[in-house]
């Protein structure tokens, strides 16, 4: 698999929340570093954060609008909408780097511009 299609199907996975889809995306040893949450090591943690995430944010939809593409390192600019449990509207901008193994993803890094929400 292409990275562009590992992107891709990493982000059809979470707009459509489907973990076991992100499950098989990860590398057992990936490491994860999201705003205001300490480093996540492993595939189990992540997705239970992912979990957690789908349930605090019941329709969130992600939309890339740049990728760019170094060895086996990748930076996707993407943003995204969407409502958390409580109904409230949800919107906000930024990129995520992820890094390959064996064309699945063993980091990501998330950066984005309104971090008061979590």
């Amino acid at each position: 698999m292409a990275f562009e299609t590992t992107i891709t199907t990493f982000f059809h996975a979470v707009n459509s929340h489907n973990l076991t889809a992100l499950e098989g995306l990860f590398t057992d040893d990936i490491e994860f570093f999201f705003p205001k949450t300490r480093p996540l090591m492993g595939k189990k943690p992540v997705l239970r954060f992912f979990a957690i995430l789908f349930k605090q944010y019941p329709r969130l939809t992600f939309q890339v609008h740049m990728t760019i593409i170094q060895s086996e390192k990748a930076a996707v600019h993407w943003t995204n909408e969407g409502t958390n449990r409580k109904g409230n509207p949800y919107g906000n901008e930024g990129v995520s780097l992820l890094r390959f193994e064996n064309n699945k993803i063993c980091f990501i890094s998330d950066f984005f511009k309104d971090t008061e929400n979590f």
